[in-house]
Protein backbone atom coordinates (compact mmCIF):
# COMPACT_ATOMS: atom_id res chain seq x y z
CA UNK A 1 0.00 0.00 0.00
CA UNK A 2 1.31 3.34 -0.61
CA UNK A 3 1.60 5.95 1.69
CA UNK A 4 -0.97 8.14 1.11
CA UNK A 5 0.09 11.00 3.32
CA UNK A 6 3.22 11.17 0.69
CA UNK A 7 0.71 11.36 -2.25
CA UNK A 8 -1.09 14.44 -0.53
CA UNK A 9 1.77 16.31 0.18
CA UNK A 10 3.56 15.54 -3.30
CA UNK A 11 0.19 16.88 -5.04
CA UNK A 12 -0.99 19.64 -3.29
CA UNK A 13 2.32 21.04 -3.61
CA UNK A 14 1.84 20.15 -7.60
CA UNK A 15 -1.68 21.89 -7.45
CA UNK A 16 -0.46 25.15 -5.34
CA UNK A 17 2.06 25.38 -8.15
CA UNK A 18 -0.88 25.47 -10.48
CA UNK A 19 1.16 22.46 -12.34
CA UNK A 20 -1.02 20.57 -14.66
CA UNK A 21 0.78 17.44 -13.30
CA UNK A 22 -1.33 17.34 -10.62
CA UNK A 23 -3.92 16.27 -12.73
CA UNK A 24 -2.67 13.95 -14.44
CA UNK A 25 -0.82 12.14 -11.09
CA UNK A 26 -4.68 12.32 -8.94
CA UNK A 27 -6.19 11.05 -12.04
CA UNK A 28 -3.31 8.27 -12.45
CA UNK A 29 -3.73 7.23 -8.15
CA UNK A 30 -7.26 8.22 -7.67
CA UNK A 31 -9.51 7.30 -10.51
CA UNK A 32 -10.64 3.75 -9.29
CA UNK A 33 -11.21 5.22 -5.98
CA UNK A 34 -13.28 7.86 -7.33
CA UNK A 35 -15.09 5.84 -10.08
CA UNK A 36 -15.85 2.75 -7.44
CA UNK A 37 -17.66 5.63 -5.48
CA UNK A 38 -19.61 7.44 -8.39
CA UNK A 39 -20.59 3.68 -9.66
CA UNK A 40 -21.94 2.79 -6.54
CA UNK A 41 -24.17 5.70 -6.66
CA UNK A 42 -25.39 6.45 -9.71
CA UNK A 43 -25.02 2.58 -11.60
CA UNK A 44 -24.34 3.99 -14.88
CA UNK A 45 -20.57 4.36 -16.29
CA UNK A 46 -21.21 7.55 -18.57
CA UNK A 47 -22.35 9.83 -15.16
CA UNK A 48 -19.51 7.99 -13.35
CA UNK A 49 -17.21 9.36 -16.03
CA UNK A 50 -18.54 12.79 -16.10
CA UNK A 51 -18.69 12.58 -12.15
CA UNK A 52 -14.90 11.89 -12.12
CA UNK A 53 -13.99 14.16 -14.67
CA UNK A 54 -15.59 17.12 -12.61
CA UNK A 55 -13.75 16.11 -9.55
CA UNK A 56 -10.62 16.76 -10.99
CA UNK A 57 -12.06 20.46 -11.99
CA UNK A 58 -13.47 21.01 -8.60
CA UNK A 59 -10.35 19.97 -6.92
CA UNK A 60 -8.02 22.14 -8.99
CA UNK A 61 -10.62 24.89 -8.46
CA UNK A 62 -10.36 24.64 -4.87
CA UNK A 63 -6.68 23.75 -4.20
CA UNK A 64 -5.15 26.25 -3.35
CA UNK A 65 -6.91 27.61 -0.93
CA UNK A 66 -7.58 24.13 0.53
CA UNK A 67 -4.88 22.24 1.58
CA UNK A 68 -6.62 18.97 2.50
CA UNK A 69 -4.83 16.83 5.10
CA UNK A 70 -5.93 13.65 3.25
CA UNK A 71 -6.51 13.97 -0.45
CA UNK A 72 -7.99 10.78 -0.98
CA UNK A 73 -10.87 11.33 1.37
CA UNK A 74 -10.71 15.46 -0.04
CA UNK A 75 -10.97 13.31 -3.73
CA UNK A 76 -13.85 10.74 -2.69
CA UNK A 77 -15.99 13.16 -0.89
CA UNK A 78 -16.08 15.63 -3.88
CA UNK A 79 -16.92 12.62 -6.00
CA UNK A 80 -19.76 11.46 -3.95
CA UNK A 81 -21.24 14.58 -3.60
CA UNK A 82 -21.47 15.56 -7.07
CA UNK A 83 -23.19 11.69 -7.79
CA UNK A 84 -25.65 12.66 -5.27
CA UNK A 85 -26.33 16.08 -6.74
CA UNK A 86 -26.28 14.16 -10.16
CA UNK A 87 -28.86 11.18 -8.55
CA UNK A 88 -31.22 13.83 -7.42
CA UNK A 89 -31.32 15.77 -10.61
CA UNK A 90 -32.02 12.65 -12.35
CA UNK A 91 -34.83 11.57 -10.10
CA UNK A 92 -36.63 15.15 -10.46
Amino acid sequence: MRDDSTDTIRLTELFFARDEEALRETARLYEPLCMHIALNILADRQDAEECVNDTWLRAWNAIPPARPAVLRAFLGRITRNLSLSMLRGRTR
